[in-house]
């Protein structure tokens, strides 16, 4: 299961549950007693591993397969689709929460699955949100009593926006600061000198950070900084930062209004998880399935 699919989670089969099926597909596609693998000579057939597989992982993989059916033929009967562009959105919205595209494929190399294997069960929990939408209502009242009960995490802290340039000593430091007093360009010189790899090519920013986002020397000298300065060279754990102040946010109290649709994504997604299996189950029963590992 992925995390950081912004509030939303796909409910469907996926990681494990998929390398198991995939699994046992491809052993499917060996001769009963063909030989797959051996240790010195002895032998390890299709039907052992299939076995193992199915002992460990059937119940589980098949069930998963029967609840994607049925979302499938509840989606077509209720003539539900989803479009190219809300599939390439949300893998997008996955992209980015991993920070970029081999990030994602790293972790979807780590899980077993492919890129492809997850725009299907994206475009899955699309269906299923889809059919279960009108099942779900959300009020005025639980709307603003997440807000009150959830105050504090939707207020915005004082915020600083600065970029920096990292070097290792104290010398080459020096040397930068010289090079910024006599009015060298402080993106220039980030992409010359900062052993900061992450940013360096991108004039060393940092983007908004609250206090406890950076180590402490780092955070003090900046939001102690007014905005259009850089400072002295600063010492941190890392090496020596010449930090350079460009906005500023003030702290900001949370109004309900601004975070309504925020909170009712929260709720309709909460709700979504317990309607799920109220749903599923009631459709179970308008099917006959039959399932031989039961």
């Amino acid at each position: 299961m992925f995390e950081k699919i912004r509030n939303k989670k796909v409910q469907v089969a996926i990681g494990g549950v998929i390398l198991v099926v995939a699994a046992l597909v491809i052993v499917l596609g060996f001769s009963k007693q063909e030989t797959i693998a051996s240790v010195d000579g002895e032998k390890i057939t299709k039907e052992e591993l299939y076995d193992v597989l199915v002992g460990q992982y059937g119940a589980s993989a098949l069930s998963a397969l029967i609840d994607n059916k049925i979302i499938e033929m509840e989606a077509d009967k209720e003539e539900i689709t989803v479009s190219n562009k809300e599939i390439e959105e949300e893998y997008k919205a996955y992209v980015d929460s991993y920070g970029g595209e081999e990030a994602l494929s790293t972790a979807l190399k780590q899980t077993g699955i492919s890129a492809d294997d997850l725009k299907v069960e994206i475009e899955n929990y699309f269906k299923l949100e889809k059919l279960l939408e009108p099942r779900i209502d959300i009020t005025e009242e639980e709307l603003q009593t997440y807000f009150d009960e959830n105050k504090a995490s939707f207020a915005e802290p004082e915020q600083v926006e600065a970029s920096h340039i990292l070097v290792e000593d104290e010398s080459t430091a020096s040397e930068v600061a010289e090079k910024l007093e006599a009015g060298g360009d402080f993106a220039k010189l980030a992409a010359e000198y900062s052993t900061d790899t992450s940013n360096a090519e991108n004039g060393g920013e940092l983007g908004f950070f609250a206090k406890g986002d950076m180590v402490e020397e780092f955070e003090k000298t900046a939001f102690s900084m007014e905005v259009g300065t850089i400072s002295e060279p600063v010492k941190t754990e890392f090496g020596y930062h010449l930090i350079q102040v460009t906005d500023k946010k003030e702290a900001k109290e949370a109004v309900f209004k601004d975070h309504k649709e925020e909170i009712n994504e929260i709720l309709f997604n909460e709700k979504i998880q317990s309607e799920y299996t109220t749903w599923l189950e009631e459709k179970k029963k308008a099917y006959t399935i039959k399932n031989t590992l039961g």
